[in-house]
């Protein structure tokens, strides 16, 4: 590798060593290019240097010690068998600066992460400590609020588990619903019948099911209602047991509107219902029915809320800098 050395700017500089004990597997570490090690580098403001299955790395003392903690448990995830890319590496990379997270990275050489949730297709392991929390309070609360912008994983987490309890038999069938609201657009002038209509916003929750299911496996459970994917209004009058229910853009509900979703909770059932009051499209945004819920069941025993921000993003880096520039002083 011939990358110039990044800047160390404050503190005393450091050189830590690590030795890998399966040389075959660095590649996959590095990434093409050694796209994973220049990514650290960048973050951490550290050097990287690769000989044989060893790495040195080069920086001020701090940012070294994370770099080494982040190579780590990015090695011992492949041992685990788990795939690594642009994201996983960032969020593990944030990871390492949250002080609440003590020992979650090291807790990595050998032991599995601190929560997980397997399907037919993937293992998915936390990449924030927001992450960590909602995960937790997935597999614990009857009812979750979700809230943060766009990126954090709310609605991707929360299919994932509704996936896992469905496979599991904890529960008979999964519904996911969000309401159809027109952002600018109008939904009456788009082609087809109402689920050609209402399919396009929907698109999101098939995106994550197909992710997590063969796609034969997805068909055949909708097919036979075990997954139902329906607009908000498709749930009044029904009571809703035995079920992972997903209300996703909850923002866009009107107060009676989440009342109604709400009161739809059923014996041996949880729901999560995920959105950002920041990106409300209603006529008025004032009278969102997920900061009215929120506001009103907050603390209420059963109940759990999770709040994500620009820093739990983890799509490409660039959109938490967008978050970031919407949501700062100038917004």
């Amino acid at each position: 590798m011939s990358r110039k050395p990044a800047a160390a700017q404050a503190g005393d500089r450091s050189r830590l060593e690590i030795v890998f004990d399966k040389p075959q597997l660095l590649g996959r570490l590095f990434g093409e290019y050694d796209q994973n090690l220049v990514a650290i580098e960048n973050r951490l403001g550290v050097y990287i240097a690769a000989r044989g299955n060893k790495l040195q790395i080069e920086g001020e003392a701090q940012a070294a010690a994370r770099a080494r903690e982040v190579l780590t448990g990015l090695y011992n995830r492949i041992v685990q068998g788990q795939d690594i890319d642009a994201g996983m590496v960032d969020g593990v990379i944030a990871m390492s600066a949250e002080p609440t997270l003590d020992g979650i990275i090291r807790a990595d050489a050998g032991d599995p992460p601190p929560v997980m949730i397997r399907t037919r297709k993937k293992t998915i392991v936390p990449r924030s400590g927001t992450q960590i929390r909602y995960m937790e309070a997935l597999g614990r609360s009857d009812v979750i609020f979700a809230l943060g912008p766009a990126g954090t994983g709310k609605t991707y987490l929360a299919v994932a588990q509704a996936v896992q309890q469905l496979i599991g038999g904890s529960v008979d069938r999964l519904i996911l619903s969000r309401p159809a609201v027109e952002a600018g657009e109008r939904l009456g002038f788009l082609p087809g019948d109402m689920k050609e209509k209402v399919d396009p916003y929907l698109r999101p929750l098939y995106d994550a099911l197909y992710d997590m299911l063969p796609a034969e496996q997805v068909e055949r459970r909708i097919a036979s209602g075990e997954i139902e994917i329906a607009p908000i209004a498709f749930m009044r009058g029904r009571t809703l047991a035995d079920a992972f229910i997903i209300l996703d853009e909850a923002q866009n509900t009107t107060p009676a509107q989440m009342k109604m979703f709400l009161t739809r909770f059923g014996m041996n059932s949880r729901m999560v219902i995920c959105g950002d009051p920041k990106q409300v499209d209603l006529p008025e945004p004032g009278k969102s029915g997920l900061a009215d819920a929120v506001a009103r069941l907050e603390g209420v025993e059963g109940i759990a809320t999770v709040r994500f921000n620009a820093a739990d993003v983890v799509r490409h880096p660039i959109v938490g800098r967008i978050v970031e520039a919407y949501e700062g002083p100038n917004a």
